[in-house]
């Protein structure tokens, strides 16, 4: 038996009690420590992700004004809205074959887990029993 702080013995009972309790204690301040980190870890990602959404936007930003001085570049030698025509033309042609890509790797893909499937029949048929 242990004595406890006022002199008296305690029983076997009670010192699993305070164990449990402790133990419960060390596993919530673990929890709330784990939470803390997590919670941290997150607003640095948040932050990261507005950043480079930003960076992205403002990328997207200097794209169309690198169209603009082609389509100005071309307007030395050709009228400005030729220079306008031909660079639309180019950025029409270069979505249409992406979006072809695009389609063909859509209908390549086979997203059902088919082997995943027949194992689940396969055990689903090892399991029942058979009549």
């Amino acid at each position: 038996m242990a004595i406890d702080s006022k002199g008296s013995e305690r029983t076997v009972g009670q010192l699993v009690a305070d164990a449990t309790h402790e133990v419960q204690g060390l596993v919530r301040s673990e929890i709330a420590l784990a939470k803390a980190e997590i919670t941290g870890g997150v607003k640095v990602i948040g932050k990261g992700a507005g950043l480079l959404a930003g960076a992205g936007f403002i990328a997207v930003l200097g794209v169309i004004f690198l169209f603009h001085t082609l389509a100005r570049v071309l307007a030395i030698w050709l009228p400005l809205w030729a220079g306008y025509l031909i660079v639309t033309g180019f950025l029409f042609l270069v979505a249409a074959v992406l979006g072809l890509v695009g389609i063909k790797a859509l209908k390549a893909a086979k997203p059902a887990p088919e082997k995943a499937i027949s194992e689940a029949k396969a055990t689903i048929a090892a399991i029942k029993p058979s009549h």
